[in-house]
């Protein structure tokens, strides 16, 4: 009971979140943030350079089999945190291998006695090296397996047309499986494919399983039989043991009893540390759209008998089946809602953890079903894109006050497995910071036993992030970067300027039998030009949806109704309102003209109407409808200043703005592979900027007043601090000039690995030579250097490895994302100058000042180069799974592994010693 009530006590009145902080992050409380309050700046410069351990990015720990032992777990735990890595999501998963008594490899299955003590033994280690873990409520996904029985599996609604012979006055009822029910039976005129659906007849009377068909029919007919089925859907990716049905996600019963048959031991697997937080996977519940006391439901909560209606809900054209439908989703919403995220969320608090769910696809959930959880996740790099998973679920935080949103980051990053490089990772995270993430959950890490070798086992849709990659010996510069982001993200207040009202009432009205599902109609029902007028103007802003306006109103500047046929009157009420009270209303292509729902469309219809009519009406000060979509970003610049200007326009530079007491800080990325110059203007009161520097945690001066000129290379990033203490620019200016020293010949070269060495002539990639082609892992490059007096000096000499090349974007075979750029070094390296270190060089720009480390004379540099490991793989033979997919069936396949050839690595570009830029900070 202490611990419940410690928990309580850090839970935020406003906002209902449980999120943990450096102090009590154990305990699974609030997250590292600095109170906005007038020290605040002060504070945050003073841990900028090294932020709590809660702002590391976790990862996903996929436990294959699961085929796990405690020494490898607690190895790979103990390489994770060296690695700057805060946490791990344990994910038990599909299996790699059979079970071999010679060796004593042994698939351990799912729940067995055996997983439960590796799942405390993982626990309490994690513990000790005050690392947050976390486990998914089952195994692969959605939740399900060999336990659930077909009456507590996911359900669908089944409708079987059966063409009536002429002449005939009975047809055969379909066969009812075990787990289904005839709901109710109809006849209607038309065929199997085109039948009045308004018109049907209710008919009863069955006997000796045919239906009695009623007298009198003339022309062709059909029987209509719906029946309260199952999908069928078997869990995704299970482990061994783990198989079978996916839950109902509808059913209380059903939740309630994976709870018990699941979550329960694994929780108290962990003992007495109660994992950081359970987890909920995409849902991808596929076709799932109904329950068994659906009737019984709708019935309840919207007022009258769906039964009747059941045709023309399915297959009516007209307004009222539209109605139908809205009012048979908003039903499947409330209990999704209610009997799942809820009922888990509440259910995790009372085991002293908290709820992570990535809340959106099917079956059904709203924005606004994220207010459900306590840790929304979103997934999706489409920043700029019509809709994203990821804006989904950050929206849903800021409006609902959640401070801290995840989201799964590098699922099929540069696919194949081990293609992704450290670039890949920070170009797509910039991606999440720019819509809102602050935490990172990384897709991820696949546990690896040492009988496994070299490059070790991988998940099917993810790139690999674990030591067993050769460019491993950056991650801890890698997550310093991310870990900086994230935390600075969680300071003071999100300041997007711009709510988009989505139509999830639209959406929701086009449900179809098997595709119940809101978010995935969002992009359609956006269309491609919101998105890009609203940031291309220099404003950010997140989604709300009607219920979070009824519940939380609406505290944004701008609000957005972006071609919105219908909407719930006391909503559109409360919209008014807001304009009358100063708020400006922006509508795209039409007005609302209609309010949704079987019985409340035809009583508000004249309210909405009446709404539109009065809120934009001619002389309307801050209510306009912008005809054409593209025209939205100048509509909203005649109410409001851009946030962030760019001279010239460049719709490829991204940004986000976080608002302390004292402050204004705002993240800038380069999200494309060529370099852009312009001038950002933001719109801040405060006069002084400093640069924040993410990946040394540095700062510097970056002048006075709202305007700065930035050239932002490649997947190139900036912070940028505004207040009224800022740094003074500390930059200097020396005379030191010289002629760049050319360091493009003449290395020692050595494959660490393999001993090989020579004397590299030119600079070029190791894997066009016999000796490299198919290596990877490190290698060295050594060789002196003469330097003069003039050149050995602090902030003088720069290690310029070159700008790299863009690469022409071409198709992907799977969703995710990638640099379309060739970097000058392949994939990362570690500069040492007479001995000591002076850093790493993985993203742009490709230089380190090395000046500080060089002395007049010789000088040795060493660089050590690490490329993938994908070049390995290039020259073995793929596994053949052939025995294991027989074994437990193909539960994955390997995806983009046919053809693999080795890639270039090594120092590539033409190697110099320059003068300081000093037009960089």
């Amino acid at each position: 009971m202490t611990g419940f009530l410690r928990i309580i006590g850090c839970v935020m009145a406003a906002c209902l979140a449980l999120v943990p902080t450096a102090s009590c992050q154990r305990t699974n409380e609030l997250p590292s943030s600095i109170a906005a309050s007038g020290d605040s700046l002060t504070a945050l410069r003073r841990t900028f350079a090294s932020p709590p351990l809660d702002a590391r990015p976790m990862m996903r720990w996929w436990w294959f089999g699961p085929a796990v032992e405690r020494d490898e777990l607690a190895r790979e735990l103990q390489t994770m945190e060296a690695g700057g890595i805060g946490g791990v999501e344990i994910q038990p998963v599909y299996p790699l291998e059979l079970d071999d008594p010679q060796t004593g490899f042994h698939n351990l299955p799912f729940l067995s006695p055996e997983f439960l003590k590796m799942v405390g033994f993982a626990a309490n280690t994690g513990h000790a090296l005050g690392m947050r873990v976390s486990i998914t409520l089952g195994s692969g996904w959605p939740y399900g397996g060999a336990w659930v029985p077909v009456t507590e599996s996911a359900g669908r609604l089944r409708v079987v047309a059966t063409p009536v012979a002429q002449d005939e006055d009975s047809v055969a009822v379909p066969s009812i499986g075990n787990g289904e029910k005839l709901l109710a039976s109809f006849v209607t005129s038309g065929t199997t494919e085109h039948y009045e659906a308004k018109s049907a007849r209710r008919v009863e009377d069955i006997r000796n399983g045919r239906l009695s068909l009623p007298s009198g029919l003339s022309g062709p007919q059909v029987a209509l039989f719906f029946i309260s089925s199952r999908t069928g859907q078997q869990v995704k990716r299970p482990a061994v043991g783990a198989d079978e049905f996916v839950i109902d996600h509808f059913s209380a019963a059903a939740v309630q009893d994976h709870l018990k048959n699941v979550a329960e031991p694994l929780v108290r697997a962990f003992g007495e540390h109660p994992p950081y937080s359970v987890f909920s996977d995409s849902l991808e519940v596929y076709e799932s759209d109904w329950t068994p006391d659906l009737l019984t439901e709708f019935s309840n909560r919207r007022g009258y008998a769906l039964t009747p209606h059941l045709p023309e809900m399915v297959s009516g054209t007209g307004p009222e089946a539209v109605d139908l439908r809205y009012d048979w989703g908003r039903t499947l919403v409330e209990l999704i809602d209610e009997n799942y995220l809820a009922a888990i969320n509440a259910w995790a608090r009372t085991h002293h953890t908290q709820f992570r769910s990535q809340s959106y696809g099917i079956p059904a959930v709203t924005l606004s079903s994220n207010a459900r959880v306590d840790l929304p996740e979103g997934e999706g790099s489409q920043w700029h894109g019509p809709f994203s998973y990821t804006r989904w679920a950050t929206s849903a935080s800021h409006v609902y006050g959640r401070p801290v949103t995840s989201s799964e980051t590098w699922t099929w990053l540069h696919s194949p497995p081990f293609r992704a490089t450290p670039l890949d990772m920070k170009a797509e995270a910039d991606t999440f910071f720019l819509q809102g993430i602050n935490q990172l959950m990384g897709h991820g890490w696949p546990y690896s036993p040492p009988s496994a070798g070299e490059p070790g086992w991988s998940f099917y849709a993810a790139a690999v992030f674990n030591n067993h990659n050769p460019w491993w010996m950056v991650m801890p510069n890698v997550t310093g970067y991310l870990t900086r982001m994230s935390w600075i993200l969680r300071q003071g207040k999100p300041a997007n300027d711009i709510a988009v009202l989505l139509p999830e009432e639209d959406a929701q009205g086009r449900f179809k039998l098997g595709e119940a599902t809101v978010s995935d109609q969002m992009a359609k029902l956006l269309g491609p030009d919101l998105v890009p007028a609203i940031l291309d103007a220099g404003y950010n802003f997140d989604f709300i949806d009607s219920e979070a306006i009824d519940r939380q109103g609406i505290h944004y500047p701008v609000l957005v109704i972006p071609h919105i046929e219908r909407l719930p009157l006391s909503t559109y009420k409360k919209i008014a309102a807001y304009a009358r009270n100063g708020g400006v209303v922006l509508a795209t292509e039409s007005l609302p003209s209609r309010a949704p729902g079987f019985v409340e469309g035809p009583r508000d219809r004249a309210g909405v109407q009446q709404i539109s009519s009065e809120l934009f009406a001619a002389n309307a000060k801050n209510a306009v409808l912008v005809e054409k979509t593209a025209d939205l970003g100048a509509a909203i610049s005649r109410y409001l200043k851009p946030d962030m200007a760019l001279d010239p326009a460049t719709p490829e530079v991204g940004f986000i703005r976080r608002k302390l007491a004292d402050a204004d800080v705002y993240f800038v990325a380069n999200t494309d592979n060529r370099t852009h110059s312009f001038t950002a203007t933001f719109r801040t009161e405060k006069r002084g900027a400093e640069w924040w520097d993410p990946f040394s945690g540095k700062i510097s001066g970056a002048g006075s007043g709202s305007s700065l000129s930035m050239a932002l290379a490649p997947y190139e990033s900036r912070v940028v601090v505004f207040s009224d203490h800022a740094t003074a620019n500390n930059a200097t200016v020396t005379d030191t000039n010289f002629a760049p020293i050319d360091l493009s010949r003449d290395w020692k070269f050595t494959l660490d690995k393999t001993g090989v060495s020579e004397t590299m002539r030119t600079l070029h990639s190791w894997a066009d030579d016999a000796a490299g082609k198919y290596y990877s892992g490190t290698a060295t490059y050594i060789r002196t250097v003469d330097i003069p007096e003039n050149v050995a000096h602090p902030r003088v000499a720069i290690l310029d490895f070159g700008e790299g090349t863009p690469v022409e974007r071409g198709t992907m075979n799977f969703p995710g994302m990638r640099t379309w750029f060739d970097p000058p070094v392949r994939d990362a390296a570690m500069v040492y100058v007479n001995g000591k270190l002076v850093g790493s060089v993985w993203h742009p720009p490709f230089a380190l000042d090395i000046g500080p480390l060089l002395h007049v004379g010789t000088n040795e540099l060493r660089i050590v180069v690490a490329n993938t490991a994908i070049n390995e793989l290039a020259g073995r033979a793929a596994p053949d799974y052939g025995l294991l997919w027989l074994r437990y069936g193909k539960r994955f396949a390997p995806q983009d592994m046919d053809h693999l050839q080795p890639l270039p690595s090594g120092i590539l570009g033409t190697l110099r010693i320059v003068p300081e830029d000093t037009t960089r900070p």
